[in-house]
């Protein structure tokens, strides 16, 4: 099961028939997403399954639905088992951004924590999720899809806010710190964090 999120209102994507009780479910392929989209953000509609049984035709239609956005992020850990944190728009959020054409993702992602957080000699450990979000840009409804690494790094220096993509606080954040931090964040970004975290 997979998650799009219009705001913190997922619609679940997933390869059985049906789901919740609650919701409705829909062949991916039938879908309306401007529809969709509109009844979330207007109040109309709250609960939406789209489905497909073959798990690699449910995301070919989902992304034939939107044009999409491919980015790169990072949760990064320094030796002190932190977690880098930025300040954007109002709300904490990791580290990411648009991957460039030709550019492989990992690249992408390392370059864009680089850029927007000023932290240096990142290592990527492992890829952790792809989460995916619908945003409006010049009137326009996109589909973001963000591939998450985890990755480390042993710098210590000064952080440094990329002021000029929104960002005014970079901030290294412990277990207590990024637990409250996530309070006032995405719910794409709570995907990144196990249950255990969020819950010790």
């Amino acid at each position: 099961m997979y998650k799009v999120f219009v705001n913190n209102t997922p619609i679940i994507l997933s390869t059985e028939k049906s789901t919740d009780s609650n919701y409705k479910s829909i062949p991916i392929k039938e879908a309306d997403f401007q529809f969709i989209i509109r009844g979330i953000l207007n109040g109309t509609t709250t609960k939406i399954h789209l489905y497909h049984k073959n798990e690699e035709k449910l995301f070919k239609h989902l992304y034939k639905k939107l044009p999409v956005i491919v980015a790169g992020g990072g949760k990064v850990f320094n030796t002190n088992n932190e977690i880098l944190f930025i300040h954007r728009n109002g709300k904490w959020d990791l580290p990411k951004g648009k991957t460039e054409k030709n550019e492989p993702i990992p690249l992408s992602a390392i370059r864009e924590v680089e850029e927007e957080t000023g932290v240096e000699n990142i290592e990527i450990t492992k890829f952790l999720y792809k989460t995916f979000h619908i945003f409006r840009r010049n009137g326009e409804f996109k589909l973001k899809v963000t591939y998450w690494f985890e990755m480390k790094t042993t710098y210590n220096g000064t952080l440094i806010p990329q002021t000029n993509e929104g960002i005014d606080k970079v901030e290294w954040k412990n277990h207590k710190s990024a637990q409250k931090a996530l309070k006032d964040s995405y719910a794409n970004i709570t995907l990144l964090f196990s249950h255990d975290y969020l819950s010790s």
